[in-house]
Order: structure tokens, then sequence, then C-alpha cells
């Protein structure tokens, strides 16, 4: 285990109660969770190693393949866990491939930290099926989704689009609500949009932002000026103008 964070000691103190013999290293943290062993460096931590596993940041992701790429062993499997770019998966696998170790890309696709080990994943890459295949027996849910490194990372990041932006918008409209004296009923309104049960607002969102662009880039442009008048930045409000210009911009020229 390469990556003694958050998601990293949860899954290894899984694995090692699960009975897998469990060798980490982690320069930020001389000390493991209960049955894993620390090694005194990453090349230590995966010599000999059936799996390793990745779980660093996606800022270490490439340097901590390339720094043990030389001591894997043939036909190995390097499992990268971090959310990174499909490209840099692919540099990854690269940095991985002269060992002759198979490559996984993995992409958790719900928080670690309450599952741990049964945190459902995809898999792509040359190493997917054998990583679903022992992940799988230690109960995490794997989906192998292609071949390809990146895939798994490209659906994951897809998602994030979605549940980040939402996320940032919500931010955005409740805070400005609560200036304006009535953040408990935008709340309660949010909840019960996103919570409808035959997908209106999911078929507005799609079907309605193509039909009626122009006039939601509009109602954009008078979000975010009142926004700017609460003395906030409007951030998403903004975002959400240009996107709906560029599709009314994208209308009007077919």
């Amino acid at each position: 285990m390469l990556g003694l964070g958050e998601a990293g000691s949860l899954i290894a103190a899984d694995l090692a109660a699960a009975g897998a013999s469990v060798r980490a290293w982690d320069p930020a943290r001389p000390e493991g969770p209960l049955g894993v062993s620390v090694a005194d460096g990453d090349v230590a931590a995966v010599r000999g190693a059936d799996v390793v596993l990745s779980v660093n940041s996606a800022a270490a992701a490439l340097e901590a393949a390339t720094s043990v790429a030389g001591t894997l062993e043939p036909g190995a499997l390097f499992a990268d866990l971090n959310t990174a770019a499909p490209g840099l998966k692919r540099a990854i696998a690269e940095a991985v491939a002269d060992s002759g170790a198979l490559f996984a890309d993995v992409a958790l696709l719900r928080p670690v930290p309450g599952r741990g080990i049964r945190t459902p994943a995809f898999v792509s890459g040359a190493g997917a099926e054998r990583f679903a295949a022992l992940l799988g027996g230690y109960g995490m849910p794997v989906t192998p989704v292609g071949a390809e490194p990146g895939a798994a990372s490209a659906r994951k990041l897809a998602r994030s689009v979605f549940t980040k932006g939402q996320a940032a918008a919500i931010g955005e409209a409740l805070e400005a609500a609560e200036r304006l004296g009535f953040r408990d009923w935008l709340a309660e309104d949010i909840v019960q949009t996103l919570t409808d049960a035959d997908h209106a607002f999911f078929r507005r969102a799609v079907e309605g932002s193509v039909r009626h662009a122009a006039r939601r880039a509009d109602e954009m442009a008078a979000a975010a000026a009142m926004v700017e008048e609460l003395g906030l930045e409007p951030r998403v409000a903004s975002a959400a103008r240009a996107w709906l210009e560029a599709l009314a911009a994208e209308r009007a020229g077919r």
C-alpha cells in the first residue's frame, strides 16, 4: 500500500483484517493501522508484492509509480486508486509497463470513510479483471469497464462534473438566500427538486436547457446581477450563463 492517508489506511486495515498480508509506506505516517506493517521506504514496501495499491494523490501518483516501477515483479498488479485525469492514468500505465506488471486504473465511486474495502469502484486497464477478482474476494464491489487505462477515471470525473458542480450551485444559491432571508425555504425546495420521483428535473435540465437556452441565459444574467448586489461573487451563476449562451449560439447556427 503506497499511501496511508484516510482512504489508504481504511482499505489497508480492512485487507489486513480479512487475512491479507499488507505492507505499507507513507513518508508522512511512520505507523500503520492495526495489522499493517510499515516498510522503511516505497521500494521496500513493494518488493515481492503480488499487488500494489497506490492511494496517495493525483499530484504524487506518477512519481510514486515511477519510483517503484523497477522493483515490481513481472506479473504483479499495480493499481492506481487516485482520482486523476485519464491522461495521467495512461502515463502511470506506461511507467510500470516495462516491469512486466499489469496496470489497473481504479476509480472509487463513494467516500471511503464508513465503507473501507466495501467502497464500490470502477476498474479498467490490462489488470482490470485481476483487480476485480482479487479485491472482489475481499469484499470490494468492483465493476470492470474496459481495457483502456483511464476509462474508469473518465467515468468518475464525468460524474464529478455533475456532483461537485451541483454542490457548488447549491452552496452559491443558499448563500444568496441566506442574505435574502429565505434560506430554509430554498433548502427545502432544492431537496424536493432533487428527489422528484418522475425525474422531471433531469428532463428539464437536459432537454429544456437546449430548447430554451437563450431565455435561460438571460435569467442567469439576472441571477448573477442579483448575487453581485448581495456582495457575493456569482461564480456558478456566471458559468451557467456562459454555458447557456454557448448552447443558444450553437442552436442558432444550426
